[in-house]
């Protein structure tokens, strides 16, 4: 992909002498005198990179720039002028420019400056693309950066546009049918009915109307014809969950249903044909309900075309306190409470205990938390069964390691350990301790504000704001 840098300069002889500057430079650079050109320009040619000179004849070059930043444009900006100051420069970083240049300037530093801002719009576009596909913290409703859930946002992904059937696995609790209306979000019958039948919740007698319909009088108790799951979800998702709990002889019949997409009402005889996506899930191994001949091996083979497994959240230990919290959070906001976090040995606690309800448990417990108390703060003594009897049995182990995790460095030299009280700390007050990590950054990058300002995972605009504040104390 050629690089394009836009410049737009209404003086003729200073855009001559960019010009210049750049020429060997391996881009391709437009030139533009006004505002309103640049902005056509953008239409049609989305630029990498944008020199922008604030005074212009016809607006405010910060106009465009506001215009690129509320647009949401993967286009870096360097803004010139011949009027520097820091209130201009804090308004330019506000939106996100790259680097203020001050005329005059030379050709070198100029090269530079657009050199380092490709490179970091660059090294920006793979990050956003690497967080997009494999740093993800959240996916669909479900909570988890742990590789497992990587992994399964990946197939999630990858299955979605295609009609394969899809069969889910995984214990009770680990959000199956949240995979499966993942599934159908992500695909593109996302706008069609996604409609769920639970194996296990209705009484084998009434599945097969449950799933197929029926037709008026099929049996005692039809009174009017009744559509099934089937017909609902023509066009959309039929997620049939548990399906491992389904009569061995109705099996049959959805074979040939996800055969042949064709099937009858109870009691009916015509023949209707739908365009339905199977999504299936079971807690229970599949492989071993077909040895034991509970499940039909030549259905259990029609539907596993894509197999993901949901991994329990015993396995997933990074991810129970992030979803602990936004449980926490949602609680507490439907119930009116003010919990705002967990003590630190609730949380060493929750990432130790083995959730066997996995993420369905955690909900629940957190639920009678928020329900029966109310604090800022989720205390040890809150806790409901059959976690109030581990935190008391291990509540003195739980608070060595809320220790240890403060401090795992262990004790400074020459102090002893146990009971003793620890050295007192040299501790500065913290605007001290922040300005001076922001001046050894910013002369570590010689000076160069934003590149500092990325170091340290802030905007350059905070940096600068914080130096005019500084300067204005000492004043």
């Amino acid at each position: 992909m050629n690089t394009t840098v836009l410049m737009v300069e209404d003086s003729p002889s200073l855009a001559a002498t960019y010009k210049g500057y750049l020429r060997d430079e391996p881009w391709e650079l437009l030139h533009v005198t006004t505002g309103a050109e640049a902005l056509e320009v953008m239409k049609d040619t989305l630029p990498q990179a944008l020199l922008l000179d604030l005074q212009l004849p016809d607006m405010d070059g910060m106009d465009i720039l506001r215009h690129i930043h509320a647009a949401g444009m993967p286009t870096v900006v360097v803004v010139i002028t011949a009027h520097g100051s820091i209130d201009i420069a804090v308004d330019a970083m506000r939106y996100q420019a790259f680097d203020f240049l001050t005329k005059p300037f030379d050709a070198e530093r100029l090269r530079v400056t657009l050199r380092n801002a490709l490179d970091r719009q660059q090294l920006s576009r793979m990050v956003e693309v690497y967080k997009e596909n494999f740093d993800r913290d959240s996916f669909h409703g479900f909570i988890g950066s742990a590789l497992p859930m990587q992994t399964v946002y990946r197939i999630i992904e990858s299955a979605a546009p295609s009609k394969a059937t899809v069969f889910i696995t995984g214990e009770s609790g680990t959000g199956k049918e949240l995979c499966a209306d993942a599934i159908h979000k992500q695909s593109p019958r996302a706008e069609k009915p996604f409609v769920v039948v639970n194996c296990a919740a209705i009484p084998k007698d009434l599945m097969e109307s449950e799933i197929f319909g029926h037709v008026k009088g099929a049996f005692t108790g039809a009174a009017s014809e009744r559509r099934g799951a089937a017909s609902r979800a023509d066009g959309g998702t039929l997620f049939l969950d548990e399906i491992c709990e389904m009569d061995f002889d109705l099996q049959s019949k959805l074979l040939r249903f996800v055969q042949t997409s064709t099937f009858q009402k109870v009691g009916g005889s015509n023949l209707e044909t739908v365009d339905v996506r199977f999504v299936c899930a079971t807690n229970r191994d599949p492989a071993v309900e077909v040895d034991n001949q509970r499940f039909r091996e030549d259905l259990f083979y029609r539907l596993q075309v894509i197999p993901i497994h949901l991994p329990p959240l015993r396995e997933r230990e990074e991810d129970v306190i992030n979803i602990a919290r936004a449980i926490l959070t949602r609680c507490a906001d439907e119930e009116g409470k003010s919990f705002e976090r967990f003590a630190p040995e609730v949380e060493v606690l929750f990432r130790s205990y083995g959730w066997p309800g996995n993420v369905r448990q955690l909900e629940n417990v957190i639920r009678n938390i928020v329900v029966l108390n109310d604090a800022e703060e989720v205390a040890m003594e809150m806790l409901p069964p059959p976690l109030d009897a581990l935190s008391l049995q291990n509540l003195g182990a739980l608070r060595e390691q809320v220790y240890s995790r403060a401090a795992p460095h262990g004790p400074e030299p020459g102090t002893a350990s146990g009971d003793s009280a620890p050295a007192e700390l040299d501790i500065k007050p913290l605007w001290q301790t922040e300005k001076e990590t922001i001046e050894q950054a910013i002369a570590r990058c010689e000076g160069n504000i934003p590149k500092a300002a990325a170091l340290l995972e802030v905007s350059a605009s905070t940096i600068y704001r914080k130096r005019q504040a500084w300067e204005a104390q000492e004043g």
